[in-house]
């Protein structure tokens, strides 16, 4: 924190109930990365010092243009790792994604690295004597400034009369139009794109900037220009920055899409492709507070200094607008559906104090199993009878790209269920298991094995005629047990240690309202976004309540032993 709290400040947090914390922003990327000293942590061989220095000689400063352009230091911190590489001269990051709240400068920065790609010194070329890189430019740069709207690519180009000074243009016979700016009589080129896939298709782009991504959605053909934009980079090594606000959950944009890629990446389900992720978001518990709102814009912003936070708060507290845009644009936060069961919030304040939690051997829990065969995915999740700390000890999903991987020979995915198997009995032998509630469907035979070899430790039954068994098919029975998950979510009487995969089938499941109730589902049949692990965390819940509501005859031990009365 900047500055140490005001008494008007203090005052506010604690009527509110909340925690200084709740001002501090969150902060994703290697840009924020500090040492232990509390230093910024900088990339060990980068481009990044020798392109600041070619800037500080030829780009002009927007505001003066009678002196250079000088970075902010988070602007910088960002190109030195953009343009780090590693002991082979190869660039650490293939792609990057910049988020940030509205009016944080996001054009300006990404059109100075446009003319660094498109003249500047923005190829490894090689190592001087004292071991550092040496950059080279591109013999034969083709930039692009991707859009879905014209409006959009003009905003960027409307910035490169102003940053191109006399020496470059002079150096590299530059010829400055609208949408196009060639130099070195047509062998470099800057050009402007929208939104007509086509018109990307074929091209060997050396950088490509994707602006505003997060109006990228199928309709207007922004996730046919990703993914043609993916491909043509590829082909030539090149690389790309996406620009982005926070998007709305759900809208499946192109946005949305790099974030998933980014987060499946970090919960160890995707390689990792040297992605960049760089924002700044608001705690999720920010208030949207009149008091205490400056210190968080203050802190969203990073060096934005141009940015009034009061301005930004008169913005905010503008009924015209709704809190869910307010905290997107503002506080570049990502908000949920309206349909989603939770916010992202709710959710993520259930970690608090069990981010480094893990069941342990011997925890007394129930289990909850949720199956698939091919397409749907299969979980097991265990919840501790302690303190409701839950945690997946099974998660068996389709692989990311099978379909494509498989081109025609059409072969289908399976769930593994040996493997499948074979967790549930190492969950049976690590912890003391006093309920397992199953959906029977696809997995019947299983849950006979399973009945047979553990239900007479078990101190609560699914059904009548099963100690496993649950039919989710039953709505009535689902819908109750569904209510009584949300409500103890919400009560933060459910704890998790903010495991990234769990927390991406909550976020899925979509809230369904029948004549019992609340229940869930995809968010449609067709979905490729899973909530098995929620459904099966829900079975769990429920085998907890139901030995909750025995009381103590619930405490019995499993003996291994048959008891005849």
């Amino acid at each position: 924190m900047t500055a140490p709290l005001t008494a008007e400040e203090r005052e506010r947090l604690e009527k509110l109930d909340l925690d200084a914390e709740v001002l501090e922003p969150t902060y994703i990327g290697p840009t924020w990365q500090r040492n232990p000293d509390g230093s910024w942590k900088l990339p060990e061989k980068t481009l990044g010092w020798q392109i600041i220095g070619w800037c500080a000689t030829r780009i002009r400063d927007l505001d003066d243009e009678s002196k250079f352009w000088k970075f902010t230091p988070e602007q910088m911190r960002f190109l030195l790792w953009f343009y780090a590489v590693d002991a082979n001269g190869r660039f650490i990051y293939r792609k990057a994604c910049m988020q940030r709240l509205k009016g944080a400068g996001k054009d300006p920065l990404l059109a100075v690295i446009c003319l660094i790609e498109f003249c500047g010194p923005s190829r490894f070329s090689h190592w001087d004597k004292d071991g550092n890189p040496v950059g080279k430019r591109h013999p034969r740069a083709w930039v692009q400034v991707a859009a879905v709207s014209r409006d959009q690519t003009k905003t960027t180009f409307s910035l490169f009369p102003s940053l191109i000074s006399d020496a470059l243009k002079a150096e590299f016979s530059l010829e400055i139009g609208r949408e196009q700016i060639r130099g070195l009589n047509g062998s470099i080129n800057l050009v402007a794109v929208t939104s007509n896939p086509r018109s990307l298709e074929g091209f060997r782009s050396t950088f490509v900037v994707a602006n505003e991504v997060w109006h990228w959605v199928s309709g207007n053909q922004g996730i046919a220009m990703y993914e043609a934009i993916e491909r043509n980079v590829k082909k030539v090594g090149g690389r790309y920055v996406a620009l982005t606000n926070a998007y709305v959950p759900g809208e499946d944009s192109a946005a949305e899409r790099i974030r998933n890629s980014y987060e499946q990446v970090q919960e160890g389900r995707a390689a990792d492709v040297g992605l960049m992720y760089d924002s700044i978001e608001a705690h999720p518990q920010a208030p949207l507070d009149p008091v205490l709102l400056p210190r968080i814009i203050e802190g969203v912003r990073g060096d934005a200094y141009w940015l009034n936070p009061q301005d930004v708060v008169e913005s905010i507290l503008d009924i015209t607008f709704s809190p869910a845009l307010s905290r997107r644009v503002w506080l570049n936060q990502i908000i949920a559906d309206e349909d989603s069961i939770y916010s992202i919030d709710e959710w993520r304040r259930l970690s608090k104090g069990f981010e480094d939690e893990q069941l342990r051997p011997g925890d007394e829990i129930t289990l909850g199993f949720d199956g698939g065969k091919t397409d749907d995915a299969t979980a097991l999740v265990g919840y501790r009878l302690s303190d409701g700390f839950v945690q997946i000890l099974g998660l068996w999903e389709k692989p990311i790209g099978w379909d494509s991987l498989q081109g025609a020979e059409g072969k289908k995915w399976q769930v593994p269920q040996e493997e499948v198997d074979s967790r549930v009995h190492e969950a049976f032998a690590l912890y003391k298991v006093r309920g397992f509630y199953a959906d029977v469907s696809l997995w019947e035979s299983y849950i006979t094995e399973w009945t047979k070899a553990y239900a007479e430790g078990l101190v609560v039954k699914a059904t009548g005629n099963s100690p496993i068994g649950w039919d989710m098919r039953s709505k009535k029975a689902s819908t109750y047990a569904h209510e009584a998950l949300m409500n103890a979510v919400l009560d933060q009487r459910i704890h998790h240690n903010n495991d990234l995969t769990l927390q991406r089938h909550v976020m899925n499941a979509r809230r369904r309202t029948n004549d019992w109730g609340v229940s869930f589902s995809k968010e449609s049949p067709d979905s490729p976004k899973k909530v098995d692990a929620y459904a099966a965390l829900m079975l769990a819940h429920k085998a907890a309540s139901d030995i909750a509501a025995r009381g103590k005859e619930a405490k019995r031990e499993r003996t291994g032993r048959m008891w005849a009365f």
